[in-house]
């Protein structure tokens, strides 16, 4: 996946500010996303959605959140701080062209982000929301 959600821009930037070598930061962002993934409808009751597309959702949530998720995955601060500055980066890129780079500033300042990237081969691991009420239908 060589890094998705997060744009190779994005990475190539984020690496050159990182302590990791650019070729381990895709890797641990694959590594990532493969964990929030299991965890999306948690982020999606416990966290503020703060951008839903084809590509990703964005979540803010609290301070030291990245902390956690490092501890999670067996991460050493570094690596966990250059997947935490990818995603960041990222949502700093999105405010940036829909005009809310002030608004996500100001949020970044007290808390965190999260992007869980969408799989829309793999419906089991896409993030989007699904109907409740009725199941998915079969196409034929």
């Amino acid at each position: 996946m060589d890094g998705f959600p997060i744009e190779g821009q994005v990475l190539l930037v984020t690496a050159a500010k990182a302590s990791v070598p650019p070729n381990r930061l895709p890797e641990l962002v694959d590594l990532v996303q493969a964990d929030l993934r299991l965890r999306v409808d948690d982020y999606r009751v416990s966290y503020e959605c703060i951008h839903d597309d084809d590509k990703y959702a964005a979540f803010f949530v609290e301070s030291g959140h990245w902390n956690d998720i490092g501890r999670r995955l067996g991460f050493d601060r570094r690596d966990y701080e250059a997947v935490q500055r990818a995603h960041t980066e990222q949502l700093m890129r999105l405010g940036r062209e829909t005009d809310r780079r002030e608004e996500f500033d100001a949020a970044l300042d007290i808390r965190e982000c999260v992007l869980i990237g969408k799989d829309s081969e793999d419906p089991a691991t896409d993030v989007a929301e699904q109907p409740v009420t009725r199941p998915r239908r079969e196409r034929r």
